[in-house]
């Protein structure tokens, strides 16, 4: 089992990107619940943010993020995508896809199983949000898994596209047309661990030379605003991955954040 540690900030050198991350208490908390992993073996990048209290969302957000690198570690390697026109139609990343799946429903199973322990009745006890991507095959597409309101955002030719969804009771309400009495932010719809199942949100997405991956917990995109989250990616360079990092964290601070903050950037090469 690969058993890099989690929250190394970087740079972490990937087979066709280079990435660094951030994750800092905030402002107001004592203890910091999120976390993040990149595991330049696998072609993983996650962010988790715990809930629970500070030991249990600290616990849950690792151990996710421990799991499903557990999980993904003993798969077989996926052979290079096929360039041959003639070759037999197929679905690229669907095999990746349904392994990923497998892997998340049974890190999902394991932080269940600590609740029931401690006798935690159905959407109670530890949980967290789980947002990343992996790139199983370096000529293939990025598969995204999301569970939760953390998010994965392509930075690309001077715009910022959101590529996850939240889901969340808010953005559900908007979805449906509603405006008024919103409900707050922060309700989440899932979580990884308070319920016996979970459906994460998992897809492919083609990347391109010079696109940045920005992934973020809710302590950064609840507070900056998205142009201005665009505006710190527009001058990203990798010799300046740091201080961008960085300097999104205390952008979340100066517009009043009082959440744990984590940041996670990739620059795609190919």
């Amino acid at each position: 089992m690969n058993d890099c540690p989690l929250g190394v900030p970087g740079p972490h050198r990937l087979a066709t990107a280079m990435a660094f991350g951030l994750s800092d208490t905030g402002p107001v908390r004592r203890h910091n619940e999120d976390n993040f992993l990149v595991d330049c073996d696998l072609q993983l990048m996650a962010v988790a943010d715990g809930m629970g209290g500070h030991e249990a969302g600290a616990q849950a957000s690792a151990l996710a993020l421990n799991t499903l690198r557990e999980c993904l570690s003993g798969q077989p390697p996926t052979p290079p995508t096929s360039l041959d026109p003639d070759a037999t139609c197929q679905m690229p990343g669907m095999a990746a896809i349904t392994t990923l799946k497998a892997a998340i429903e049974q890190v999902n199973a394991r932080l269940y199983a600590q609740n029931e322990a401690r006798r935690m009745s159905e959407g109670q006890g530890m949980g967290t949000t789980l947002t990343g991507v992996w790139r199983r095959d370096p000529l293939g597409p990025l598969i995204l898994f999301h569970v939760g309101d953390s998010r994965l955002y392509r930075y690309r030719d001077g715009e910022l596209l959101q590529l996850s969804r939240d889901q969340t009771w808010y953005q559900q309400a908007l979805d449906a047309g509603h405006f008024d009495r919103l409900p707050s932010r922060n309700l989440l719809l899932q979580a990884i661990g308070p319920s016996r199942r979970v459906e994460p949100e998992i897809g492919l997405h083609q990347v391109q030379p010079g696109d940045v991956l920005l992934l973020c917990s809710d302590g950064v995109h609840g507070s900056v605003p998205h142009q201005e989250l665009a505006q710190a990616l527009d001058s990203l360079r990798v010799e300046s991955m740091a201080e961008v990092c960085q300097q999104l964290i205390q952008l979340a601070a100066d517009y009043g954040g009082r959440d744990n903050a984590t940041v996670l950037l990739a620059m795609c090469e190919r």
